[in-house]
């Protein structure tokens, strides 16, 4: 699905950073960052752009190629790493900063990302995630087509409770980013930290 969806010259998600990304960069660690679901890498190329050294990781050789492309056109540098989520290994205690932008996976393998990211950060490491709701499928302005591949907030606070979480908050917001995320978006959002 997704190599049919970033096949086209247009970047579907823009090549802007996403909003919540955008305005908490400045209390984002430097150092090693790891981007999940990261697509057309618009996000990666932003944080690179700001001195980080990232990884991007997708499914989609095609979205990747994208990145890398974007990243050439920014003159930066972003890793690319094709490879399903729930296979990729997130190595422990070896990550400032993890990013999850609008990355929607099932519950099951859900749960267990967050397991490993809390386990992959290093000690004052950062974890940033946006992500829809449920309520966002009442919207119909991007996202999952179902509810079981959302998350709302108590589900998050249960999934990451080994990590302290400095920003949390669902609520409704005006997103442009892209053809896919036009609209009014349910969404939450939560930075996290560990101790």
């Amino acid at each position: 699905m997704w190599d049919q969806r970033y096949d086209t010259d247009e970047y579907v998600y823009g090549k802007e950073p996403n909003d919540f990304l955008s305005a908490m960069a400045d209390r984002l660690p430097d150092g090693r960052t790891l981007c999940l679901a990261e697509g057309e890498g618009r996000n990666a190329v932003f944080l690179a752009g700001r001195g980080l050294q990232v990884t991007a990781v997708d499914s989609s050789r095609v979205g990747l190629a994208k990145a890398a492309q974007l990243a050439r056109e920014k003159r930066v540098h972003v890793e690319t790493v094709h490879a399903d989520l729930a296979d990729f290994p997130i190595e422990a205690a070896s990550w400032d900063l993890i990013v999850s932008i609008f990355c929607h996976v099932p519950p099951s393998l859900r749960a267990d990302l967050h397991r490993r990211v809390a386990a992959g950060l290093r000690p004052g490491g950062m974890f940033l995630l946006e992500a829809y709701t449920p309520t966002q499928l009442a919207y119909g302005t991007g996202g999952p087509p179902t509810a079981e591949l959302t998350v709302d907030l108590p589900s998050l606070r249960r999934e990451l409770a080994e990590l302290r979480l400095t920003h949390a908050l669902e609520t409704v917001r005006e997103i442009h980013e892209g053809r896919f995320h036009s609209g009014p978006g349910a969404v939450v959002q939560v930075l996290a930290v560990t101790d």
